[in-house]
């Protein structure tokens, strides 16, 4: 019976039926193959089910004793249980048969259950075996004689009378499969078993010495390996056993300098190194390179691994094709799958499990498993707090140890945090996890439930607190959940901070109270009125009253709790828009667009609006129809706060050139930075200072943009009509992680370059425009920026980097 799928043994079955794996470097099933020759079965039969096609093609290809025997492969398409599946070969049985798992180890004499089978008249005989664990297992009682008395499957302590259990090893005549149909469902221990018994059949156990492992986890893996090696059982190890209990298979290089203490065993065309320590009970694959220094103790290692130099294993289980890089650490009971890469000083705690296709990035310390996603990053932070899916790579485990982590780096367990969200309930479920990590290192959580970021903001800042947390999903997909950090002035953390953070988060280098140091969160009261209280400060009032504006809106419902109290206070008429039931932007963009600018044309409004359900992201529409987002919105705020501000204006180095025009004509000055939010904020001086607000706060950014037109008199269309025009492109790109610093190298010394600029990625100036080449901190991508002087030539210039880097990731995987 070969169709387990495993998965109490995952990662191992992640990437091959549990029969294929390999044990002292040969499959499970091909050791009770042999043992099936060695008791004179010659006639197979192999009910398949999960990977069926790895086990043909061991079988038909490199078993080595193929010629021996004659395998016909039954495989199922649906589980029909163990009897079932047997029953599904019935045309291959013709007499007396035995049933054997083609997953658990053994070595137990099968002629000899044959016999007893034979001489007892049994219509069916188990194979019995003692354990000192039976809760796992089905326990067998049996007479004297050895016929079967009773049954119980998998008991409790309380249920253990005894340590005899049955092997999953049967003989059995063909009458047993008539007792159910072909095509049911039908196990043999809770179905065929008991009605056998329930029917006085000949129903007989044989207690058999010699070694059997049902190896059901990880652990039990290890110690079937050691077994073979220790000589607990019959099974022998492959090799020529170059000294006492070390044995080598063909083609092993083995450096004079290494040391080599068995029992161990290394597998065909492998190469040690110099200075390696190979130590007791290590299995090492076929095709593995382990570097100089590298040190092996009680661990087993599959097939073409690359362990590098100084790096360390203390009781391990890698898989195919993982790649260890220089000085990483890998402790007891962890497993790492298939073609995993743990970069170098990185440490797998004990225990760990990384499914296959993972990337421990350097320096990382793994404390927890790594399932889902395909990286363990060293730096959780990206463009803008924390981002991932949800449940798969932004975690209630990882919003629980951020939280504290970031409470603890304050140092003061009086501190006071808050804690927001939007009004998703996977925000809401993640704020919670927060909440309670603050509160375990003993600080006070302000609860102020959901609402928009810019009213967190606010309230950390107005409640003079040390800091808070919002989490919020994307307005483009509600499966994508961000963890903003925000420091004492409600600004994002600084990069400095961001990465004492993450150093804390690593190692869980944070304190932990007693029960009788817990804090119970407050909820915050009013604060939501405080908030528009705020805004309507900075603005004045009178001129409002006298402008009446009209607006059309297309905003989420929970927005509205704020908009109508702030439109009713402004004397601003608003007309919404209807809006998706859930609070989500569901609604496709650009019928929303079309929609709202129809209204705006029929209503003669000021202009439209739509509102993120975050209420940080503001589109426009003016009296033409023309839509003001991105780039255009963006040099929109640098006219009002060239003309109403001192200092300078503060944009990312994506803006358009525009602005420095904008500049010129207002004798003002620009201050380019990272695309990045942290390092945006950080340019950005004093808490009043306008381009905060306008950066941050779609409410704010709209009620002061209002104002601007009303002491100009202007519409927001003869605003607009005051930015000089331009013409801006985006693409993206493909770019493999590791290829990124070699394609902007690549850029950076192609000549001939007139002009470049390397504040963010690298921005090459063209005659007539200029292109930003920018790796992505969350996708292997990067993206492209371009300007031109026509949009022909803008988007010429994106279309040309495009090309010239996809040669580039071309030419490099070839090679």
């Amino acid at each position: 019976m070969a169709g387990g799928e495993g998965s109490r043994l995952r990662p191992l079955t992640c990437s091959c039926p549990k029969p294929m794996v390999p044990v002292v470097n040969r499959p499970i099933m091909a050791h009770i193959v042999d043992l099936l020759l060695t008791h004179g079965f010659t006639e197979i039969g192999a009910t398949l089910q999960y990977m069926p096609g790895v086990i043909r093609d061991y079988f038909e290809h490199s078993y080595a004793q193929k010629q021996k025997v004659r395998i016909s492969y039954f495989t199922e398409d649906k589980p029909l249980g163990t009897a079932g599946s047997v029953k599904n070969t019935r045309d291959f049985i013709q007499d007396t048969f035995l049933v054997i798992s083609g997953d658990a180890l053994t070595d137990l004499d099968l002629t000899a259950a044959v016999n007893f089978h034979r001489q007892k008249g049994a219509m069916a005989t188990l194979v019995l075996t003692k354990v000192k664990y039976p809760l796992e297992y089905g326990v067998v009682i049996t007479s004297q004689e050895g016929r079967i008395t009773q049954f119980l499957e998998k008991p409790a302590w309380g249920e253990v009378f005894s340590d005899t259990v049955n092997s999953g090893i049967y003989v059995l005549e063909p009458e047993v499969l008539n007792y159910f149909d072909q095509e049911q469902f039908f196990d043999f221990s809770k179905n065929l078993f008991p009605l056998l018994l329930k029917e006085k059949q000949p129903l007989f156990g044989l207690t058999l010495p010699g070694y059997w492992c049902d190896i059901g986890n990880p652990e039990q893996y290890l110690q079937a390996n050691y077994a073979v090696l220790n000589h607990q059982t019959k099974i022998k190890a492959p090799g020529q056993e170059i000294t006492p209990r070390v044995w080598v298979e063909e083609g092993a290089e083995i450096n004079p300098g290494a040391n080599i203490c068995g029992p161990a065993l290394i597998g065909d065309n492998c190469r040690i190194g110099p200075q390696v320590e190979i130590g007791p009970l290590t299995v090492i694959g076929s095709g593995c390179l382990i570097q100089e220094r590298a040190n092996l103790k009680r661990s087993v290692l599959w097939r073409n691994i690359f362990l590098s130099s100084g790096s360390a294993l203390r009781g391990a289980i890698l898989c195919d094709r993982v790649r260890a890089e220089p000085n990483v650490t890998i402790y007891e009971g962890a497993v790492v799958g298939s073609d995993s890469i743990i970069k170098k000083r990185s440490i797998i705690k004990p225990d760990v499990k990384l499914w296959p296709c993972k990337t421990v990035e350097a320096q990382t310390v793994v404390k927890n498993n790594l399932i889902w996603g395909t990286r363990t990053q060293n730096n959780i932070f990206g463009l803008e707090g924390i981002t991932g899916l949800f449940n798969i790579e932004v975690t209630p485990e990882l919003a629980l140890r951020a939280g504290a982590a970031f409470a603890s780096l304050q140092g003061n367990k009086n501190n006071r945090f808050s804690v927001g969200s939007d009004h998703f309930a996977a925000s809401i479920m993640l704020k919670e996890a927060t909440t309670a990590g603050i509160q375990s290192t003993g600080a006070r959580v302000l609860n102020l439930g959901p609402g928009i970021t810019p009213l967190h903001r606010f309230a950390v800042r107005h409640l003079n607190l040390a800091g808070g947390i919002y989490i919020k999903t994307s307005p483009l997909n509600d499966q994508m959940i961000t963890m903003v950090f925000l420091d004492r002035q409600g600004s994002n953390i600084s990069r400095d901070t961001e990465r004492k953070v993450e150093n804390l988060y690593r190692l869980e280098d944070f304190p932990r109270v007693d029960a009788g140091h817990v804090q119970l969160s407050e909820n915050v009261q009013n604060i939501a009125e405080e908030y528009i209280h705020s805004l309507l400060q900075e603005v004045d009032l009178n001129l409002f009253q006298k402008k009446k504006f009209r607006l059309v809106v297309s905003s989420p419902l929970a927005l509205k709790e704020s908009i109508n109290p702030l439109a009713q206070a402004l004397n601003i008429e608003v007309r919404y828009l209807p809006a998706a039931q859930d609070g989500s932007e569901k609604n496709n963009h650009q019928e929303t667009l079309s929609s709202l600018t129809y209204q705006v044309l029929k209503e003669q409004a000021f202009a439209g609006v739509i509102l993120d359900h975050n209420g940080e992201q503001l589109i426009l529409v003016d009296e033409y129809g023309q839509v003001i987002q991105d780039g255009l919105l963006t040099s929109l705020i640098a006219l009002i706060v060239f003309k109403t501000q001192k200092g300078p204006v503060v944009v990312p180095v994506t803006a358009s050139q525009a602005i420095e025009n904008l500049a010129q004509r207002y004798q003002g000055q620009v201050v380019r930075t990272k695309t990045a939010v942290q390092d945006f904020v950080a340019k950005l001086s004093g808490q009043n200072n306008i381009q905060f607000r306008l950066n941050f706060d779609a409410l704010g950014a709209l009620i002061h943009i209002l104002e601007f037109s009303a002491l100009n008199n202007l519409s927001l269309g003869a605003l607009v009509d005051e930015i000089p025009a331009f013409f801006t492109r985006q693409k993206d790109v493909f770019v493999p992680w590791e290829m990124k610093g070699q394609v902007i190298r690549h850029l950076i010394e192609e000549p001939p370059i007139k002009e470049m600029e390397l504040l963010d990625g690298v921005k090459i100036f063209h005659p007539q425009g200029w292109a930003l080449i920018l790796p992505d901190a969350q996708e292997p991508v990067c993206r492209i920026f371009s300007e031109g002087a026509s949009m022909e030539i803008a988007q010429s210039l994106a279309d040309f980097y495009f090309e010239k880097i996809s040669r580039m990731v071309q030419k490099n995987t070839r090679s």
